[in-house]
């Protein structure tokens, strides 16, 4: 069991990896640029990724909110809006890499505002916080973290924007329970010990997801990855 659960935990940190690698390439390739609709980004993304490693399955839809749409979560279709020349972008994306999924999310911005500058700062190392307190505590269930994402929101001067924090991630397709949205995510109202093991006794793995949002500036941030691996 030990070694089948090291090759699980190999597998999912190198569909992180590679995702990681994607998303370094929209960047350098210019993807995120202004005057651009949030739809052609997505369709810019998914050529680069079917090109990069063959990609063409995702496990939940391709998210790319920018301007006020950064202030909705997951579940919202806003309408689709353009980049303006100093905006704020998150792209929220779950690729399959060899039936194993990646769950990744990063904040873009461009130009120079300082408040979306440090809410993009603050969320990485809100996530790094996270991720250790996740760590030094054993027996944190999901309730538990969630309330210490919204903490960590407002001690950086932000608001947590998203109903969950977090959720399962594994072989696609994962876990799941259908019409549930409480009991695989970190969610305020989920009791459940996170560390624990699944229907078919495999150890359950994690993304921590990271929300900040400012309701009267119409910004939010959002930084995604493995939790329990890495």
């Amino acid at each position: 069991m030990e070694k089948v659960e090291s090759n699980r935990g190999a597998a999912l940190l190198q569909a992180q990896n590679n995702a990681n690698e994607l998303f370094r390439a929209v960047e350098t390739q210019g993807i995120i640029r202004p005057n651009v609709t949030e739809s052609q980004i997505n369709q810019d993304i998914y050529d680069l990724a079917e090109k990069m490693f063959g990609i063409s399955t995702y496990w939940h839809k391709r998210i790319v909110r920018a301007g006020s749409n950064t202030l909705k979560p997951y579940d919202e279709n806003p309408p689709d809006l353009t980049l303006a020349e100093d905006d704020i972008l998150f792209l929220d994306l779950g690729p399959v890499f060899e039936a194993w999924e990646a769950d990744f999310g990063r904040t873009f911005v461009l130009g120079s505002d300082p408040d979306k500058l440090k809410l993009r700062d603050d969320i990485a190392k809100a996530f790094a916080q996270g991720k250790q307190y996740f760590h030094s505590h054993p027996e944190i269930k999901a309730d538990e973290l969630y309330r210490h994402a919204q903490k960590m929101a407002r001690d950086y001067g932000w608001e947590y924007g998203g109903p969950i924090a977090g959720h399962l991630i594994g072989q696609f397709p994962h876990e799941r329970i259908p019409n549930d949205k409480i009991s695989l995510y970190v969610h305020p109202e989920n009791p459940m010990k996170m560390r624990g093991q699944d229907a078919d006794g495999q150890q359950r793995h994690w993304i921590l997801e990271i929300h900040f949002i400012d309701r009267a500036k119409k910004i939010g941030g959002f930084y995604e990855e493995l939790l329990t691996l890495g």
